[in-house]
C-alpha cells in the first residue's frame, strides 16, 4: 500500500488510540509486524501545544517512518497551523480525526461530530492539504447515525480535496463500539473512489483480517482494540496473510519478555511516576484471561514503584510458566 511516497512494508495499520499508542507502544507494534502506527490525536487548540501531554505526544525519537500524527479540531485554520505544527515536529503525515465518538469530542463538535456538516468537511480537509505539503489522510466512520450514513458523500468530499488515504471505521457514531461493525460500507466506498481504503472495526484475528480486505476491496486494516496487551497480533495477521497458516500463540516466557520490554520503555518515557501508573494498563491488558489474573491486577495496582511493579510482573509470569511445566 503506498502514502504519498510511503510504501508501507505491509496492509497492517496500528488505530490511533489516546492514551494508549505513545511512543513506546508505537515502536513495539513495529517491531511486532505493524505497517504503519498512528499518534494518539494532537488537539488543533494551540494553547495546548506546550504542555508535557503534547509534548509527548509529538516526540519521535527513533521512531521508524511514516510517522503519522492524527490532529483533531473543528476549525479550518486552527486544524491547518496543527498540520503545520506536527510537520515542524517530524510527522511525515497528518492524519485527520473524523471519527472519534466520544462525547467530550463530540461536544466540542470534534470527530465524528464533523460527518454532520459536510460544508465544514469539505473546509477543513481543503486547509489541512494545503496547508502542508506531506500526505493527508483522514478517519471517518460510516455516518452520525444509522439514518444518517454519509461515508460515501465524505469519501468524495475527501478525494476531491487531495486527501491520500481514507480509513473507515464500520459503525456510525451512534453505535461507537457496540454491534458488529458493518463492512457493506466500506466496500461501497472503495467502488467509488480511487484512493486507498483502510477497513477498521472488529479485525481481531487473522481470519477476520483476511476476510475483511477480500470482502470490502479495502488496501489495507487497521487494528486497535484487538492490539492492546497484544501487539504480536500483527505478525499473526502477516504470517496468515502470507502463507494461509495460523501461527503458534506466543509461549509465556515470550509475552514476558515482550512485556518487560515495554515496561522499561514507559518508565524511561514517562518518568517513574507516571511511567508506572500508564504500564498498569499493559499489564492488565497483557495478563487478560490468565489464571489469577484478576488477583494479581488488584496487587500490582497498589505498586508505586518502577522496579517493584516490574519485578512483580515478571514473578507472576514466571509463576505461569511454572504452573504450565507442572501441568504438563
Amino acid at each position: 500500500m503506498q502514502i504519498g511516497p510511503y510504501s508501507l512494508a505491509n496492509p497492517l495499520i496500528l488505530a490511533p488510540m489516546a492514551g494508549v499508542t505513545d511512543l513506546p507502544y508505537r515502536q513495539l507494534c513495529r517491531r511486532m509486524g505493524a505497517g504503519m502506527t498512528v499518534s494518539e490525536m494532537v488537539s488543533s487548540n494551540a494553547l495546548l501545544w506546550k504542555n508535557e501531554k503534547t509534548l509527548r505526544r509529538i516526540d519521535h525519537k527513533g521512531e521508524a517512518s511514516p510517522r503519522a500524527v492524527q490532529i483533531a479540531g473543528n476549525d479550518p485554520q486552527m486544524m491547518a497551523a496543527a498540520a503545520r505544527f506536527n510537520v515542524e515536529h517530524g510527522a511525515q503525515i497528518i492524519d485527520i480525526n473524523m471519527g472519534c465518538p466520544a462525547k467530550k469530542v463530540c461536544k466540542a463538535q470534534s470527530g465524528s461530530a464533523l460527518l454532520r456538516d459536510e460544508p465544514l468537511v469539505a473546509r477543513i480537509l481543503d486547509a489541512v492539504v494545503n496547508a502542508v505539503e506531506i500526505p493527508v489522510t483522514l478517519k471517518i466512520r460510516t455516518g452520525w447515525d444509522l439514518d444518517s450514513r454519509n461515508a460515501e458523500t465524505i469519501a468524495q468530499i475527501a478525494e476531491q480535496a487531495g486527501i491520500q488515504a481514507l480509513t473507515i471505521h464500520g459503525r456510525t457514531r451512534a453505535c461507537r463500539f457496540s454491534g458488529e461493525a458493518e463492512y457493506s460500507t466500506i466496500t461501497a466506498v472503495k467502488r467509488r473512489i480511487g484512493i486507498p481504503v483502510i477497513a477498521n472495526g472488529d479485525i481481531s484475528t487473522p481470519q477476520k483480517a483476511k476476510r475483511v480486505l477480500e470482502q470490502t476491496g479495502a488496501d489495507a486494516v487497521m487494528i486497535g482494540r484487538a492490539a492492546m496487551g497484544r501487539p504480536w497480533i500483527f505478525r499473526e495477521i502477516n504470517h496468515f496473510l502470507a502463507t494461509g497458516e495460523e501461527l503458534p500463540p506466543p509461549e509465556i516466557s515470550e509475552i514476558r519478555e515482550i512485556m518487560l520490554d515495554h515496561l522499561t520503555n514507559l518508565y524511561d518515557f514517562y518518568g517513574e511516576y507516571s511511567g508506572v501508573r500508564f504500564a498498569r494498563k499493559h499489564i492488565a491488558w497483557y495478563t487478560k484471561g490468565q489464571p489469577e489474573g484478576a488477583l494479581f491486577r488488584k496487587i500490582i495496582n497498589q505498586i508505586e514503584s518502577a522496579e517493584e511493579q516490574r519485578a512483580e510482573a515478571k514473578l507472576f509470569f514466571d509463576h505461569l510458566q511454572t504452573m504450565k511445566e507442572v501441568a504438563a
